[in-house]
């Protein structure tokens, strides 16, 4: 009779751990959707932008100000006490809010008449946006064990090249070769979010923190303090940095490489092109997110020096083949190219998040993904497509539109080598900063 209760005991804990496993991958979908439409609303301007460009009458400046900065400045800015917030509160119901935001204002964007209207719905995506990913980062290690988080926020990262697939399928699904309205397609991109806003609030709910970890829940800093314990990090502080450098170049590419192919390749086929960009995006970019977090996590197995490292040597081989994409004459020859920088660019989302939340105190998780957004997106997001506008139009009286954009793209190499170096560095603090952290843990 014992021996019946153990075994039955036995199994309901086996069928407990299951289903706690499929909830947990569940999550795990529901955010990695979430931030897929997080990136269908932040990348769709860019793919609109000839389009844009010749309705308003605007200038690559102007271009450059709506892709990066008036939508990073305040994306950045309120994503801190939106961490704050979120280290103390509900994380669901600040994800559900955000979305239901900044979808609304995607949606808004399709009415503007004029550049100023234009400009003050990109600002409402950006705070909107700026509660997405602090909470779900917070979420997703609270849910996942260190050994497997690189893994777990990598997929989560998939939201990245799925949201900007999507954007491109939806792009040449409306436009239908330039015929229909770019307003239409915002409108339809935006309004689903609300939507999926509702689903995650009925079936997700506020898990337990510091479930993997021992919570420090009796001191919970203040946001300077939090920011001080972060920026003490050598590794952490160099994670962000690489990172950012890096995406100061995929921001500025994936913003402006269409209104390049336009200018630079007359009469293409501007929906094949859109369906081109949204498979490469969806298999090759989606397949380095998916493989840096994996290598990492097997690879940092071995040598926690791998999260650095893999970054490095991966944009090792990507960059040159950019460089080379701006170079050639054949449009295919040139996308194929750029398709290796998207899939080696993509590993390092994984280990960078991953080092985000582990070398981080636990009560400060979701404000450690907020400062190293601050971080990512005033350099990256803020910098990389506004200043390549800028350089571009300040070239344009010397050498026309279209070697004006391929100059101001071919400058990207230095933010892009800078990445390198930093990588390289920060994989020499690795070591002891990730024992440090695992000191702080056990003394919590």
């Amino acid at each position: 009779m014992d021996h019946f209760m153990k075994a039955t005991a036995t199994l309901d804990e086996q069928q407990q751990a299951t289903r706690q496993r499929y909830y947990r991958n569940y999550v795990l979908f529901i955010l990695t959707l979430v931030y897929a439409f997080n990136f269908i609303d932040r990348q769709i301007i860019g793919i609109l932008s000839p389009f844009i460009k010749a309705d308003l009458g605007l200038d690559d400046a102007q271009l450059g100000w709506l892709k990066g900065i008036y939508f990073a400045l305040l994306y950045t800015l309120v994503g801190i006490p939106i961490a704050w917030l979120a280290d103390r509160y509900n994380r669901i119901n600040i994800i559900g809010i955000s979305l239901t935001m900044w979808s609304a204002f995607t949606a808004a964007s399709g009415l503007a008449a004029n550049y100023l209207q234009l400009a003050l719905a990109r600002i409402g995506v950006g705070i909107g946006e700026a509660g997405g990913s602090p909470p779900a980062h917070s979420i997703i290690s609270d849910l996942f064990p260190k050994e497997s988080r690189a893994g777990a926020l990598a997929i989560y990262s998939l939201g990245i090249p799925f949201g900007i697939m999507l954007a491109f399928f939806a792009s040449a699904f409306f436009l239908k070769g330039g015929a229909a309205d770019w307003r239409l397609v915002m409108i339809s991109v935006g309004l689903p979010g609300i939507v999926l806003a509702l689903i995650l609030k009925l079936t997700v709910k506020e898990p337990a923190r510091g479930k993997h970890s021992r919570p420090d829940t009796a001191n919970q800093p203040s946001v300077w303090q939090s920011v001080k314990v972060l920026l003490r990090i050598p590794t952490w502080w160099g994670m962000a940095m690489g990172i950012s450098f890096g995406s100061f170049g995929n921001y500025a590419i994936s913003t402006w490489i269409i209104d390049y192919y336009v200018r630079a390749f007359e009469g293409l086929d501007i929906t094949q092109l859109l369906i081109a960009f949204g498979i490469i995006n969806g298999t090759a970019y989606a397949a380095g997110v998916w493989l840096g977090g994996v290598i990492a996590d097997k690879w940092g197995a071995v040598t926690r020096r791998a999260y650095a490292l893999l970054p490095a040597y991966a944009l090792v081989i990507g960059v040159p083949a950019f460089y080379f994409s701006l170079q050639v004459n054949d449009l295919w020859l040139s996308v194929g190219l750029l398709t290796l920088l998207l899939f080696t660019s993509g590993m390092y989302l994984g280990p960078c998040f991953a080092m985000a939340q582990t070398l981080a105190p636990i009560n400060v998780r979701a404000m450690s993904t907020a400062l190293f957004f601050f971080v990512l997106n005033i350099i990256a997001l803020g910098g990389g497509p506004t200043i390549t506008g800028i350089i571009s139009q300040a070239l344009i009286p010397a050498h026309g539109e279209t070697e004006a954009l391929r100059l101001a793209l071919s400058y990207l190499l230095v933010p892009y080598i800078g990445a390198i170096l930093v990588f390289f560095w920060t994989s020499r603090k690795i070591n002891h900063d990730w024992d440090q952290a695992a000191k702080r843990e056990a003394e919590a």
